[in-house]
């Protein structure tokens, strides 16, 4: 019987398993994941659960009984410390070795640190996982203060979350703008605006020099200008790593996460990759790179079970990515990095508009608040190469669905 491990314990490979065995694959599976959870959104880490209004039993990729039914070993609470590709053996951190026939690596990624005095305190908090949020949850009980540091994706998320239980929040932002890496200038004036609104305080243009401490435990952020803010709570929130150091040190090719092809598969013919661990080519954009999104983990993933199936799939969709924050949610499709001209549909001041993004007379990418139909639409239009022209987006009564071909 054929012998596949999937090592990485996230929605890569949720979706990963669920395509072997829905393809018929009889092999001997084995999972293996460095947390004790079986595979499980991580989304609602920052927004639902965190807040409370989602259980982790709820946030599952698939009930226990789906890896029982479908005969799927796992390996949780592990972790796979080598790779001897030559004997095809995947050696475990408790002294176990596993062999494979083909492998699969959805190692996703970690979260960068801080690396200033103080950033060992405790109340010090990153968000990653379950048990981070767990750990969250327990220590903002009965304190008031929170300074988010970060105005990213997650770090603005735990802000709208800790502003609905009450929490008095101050978000640190090293750039000059919110959400600088990710969308334009109107978007970040829009949730700049948004935050202020609901009560936090927004700081950019702002680093930190140290985490001041009492007794062990934080108590203070000095600023990059000297500054202090007081705080009970400290959340980091400024970017992840790829999780790529086993699969460069077992010699396969690395270069800000794995590398691939459009099948998923790696330097070496018997190992696929997929998620946010890897470096892929995407046909539609023209370019090599890296993603952190559920729909790549997803989609890729489908590719990846294919190739270990010995069939051919290619992963070439137009990315797409969202974002809750308070009552506004973010849509965004394709990349907007590289724009030159930004049309708008509908009125920030309603909370229900989009942002155009053209390059030269190209639709390139769509971010959108509250309008689901822009976004959905936008999907089909830039996977289509159809453009609508900049007076037919801006105009709100123009059915952008009329440009498709029925």
């Amino acid at each position: 019987m054929q012998r596949i491990v999937v090592i990485g314990a996230g929605h890569a490979s949720g979706q990963l398993l669920d395509s072997l065995r829905r393809a018929g694959s009889e092999a001997h599976i084995t999972l293996v994941g460095e947390e004790s959870w079986l595979p499980y959104q991580r989304p609602p880490l920052s927004k639902k659960f965190l807040s409370g209004e989602l259980t982790a039993e709820r946030l599952a990729f698939r009930p226990e009984s789906f890896y029982e039914k479908h005969q799927i070993h796992t390996r949780l609470s592990c972790r796979a410390v080598s790779i001897d590709r030559d004997i095809q053996t995947v050696s475990l951190a408790g002294g176990e070795t596993l062999a494979y026939d083909l492998l699969a690596l959805t190692t996703g990624t970690r979260v960068r640190e801080l690396a200033i005095p103080g950033a060992e305190l405790a109340g010090v908090h990153y968000l990653r996982g379950i048990d981070d949020a767990l750990g969250l949850q327990a220590d903002w009980q009965g304190r008031d203060n929170v300074c988010v540091i970060g105005g990213g994706f997650i770090g603005l998320e735990v802000a709208a979350s800790a502003r609905s239980l009450g929490k008095n929040v101050t978000v640190v932002e090293m750039m000059d703008r919110l959400m600088a890496r990710a969308v334009s200038p109107g978007m970040s004036e829009y949730f700049l605006g948004l935050h202020t609104c609901n009560g936090a305080h927004v700081m950019c243009s702002t680093g930190v020099s140290e985490l001041l401490g009492t007794d062990g435990r934080v108590s203070g952020v000095r600023l990059s200008d000297g500054r202090e803010i007081p705080t009970d709570v400290v959340v980091v929130g400024i970017g992840v790593v790829p999780n790529q150091e086993l699969a460069q040190e077992a010699g396969l090719a690395c270069d800000n996460g794995i590398l691939v092809d459009e099948f998923a598969r790696t330097s070496d013919p018997k190992i696929v990759s997929a998620g946010d661990c890897t470096n892929h080519p995407n046909s539609l954009l023209g370019r090599r790179l890296r993603l952190e999104s559920v729909h790549n983990a997803l989609e890729q993933a489908k590719s990846a079970a294919a190739s270990l199936m010995g069939e051919k799939l290619a992963y070439a969709q137009v990315p797409w990515f969202w974002s809750d924050q308070y009552n506004s949610k973010l849509q965004m499709v394709g990349l907007s990095e590289g724009f030159d001209r930004a049309v708008q549909r509908g009125n920030p001041e309603e909370d229900k508009f989009s942002l155009f993004y053209y390059r030269g007379d190209v639709l390139i990418a769509i971010d959108s608040v509250n309008c689901p139909g822009d976004h959905m639409v936008g999907k089909k239009l830039i996977a289509s190469g159809v453009s609508p022209t900049p007076e037919q987006a801006a105009d709100p009564d123009f059915a952008l669905k009329s440009l498709l071909q029925p």
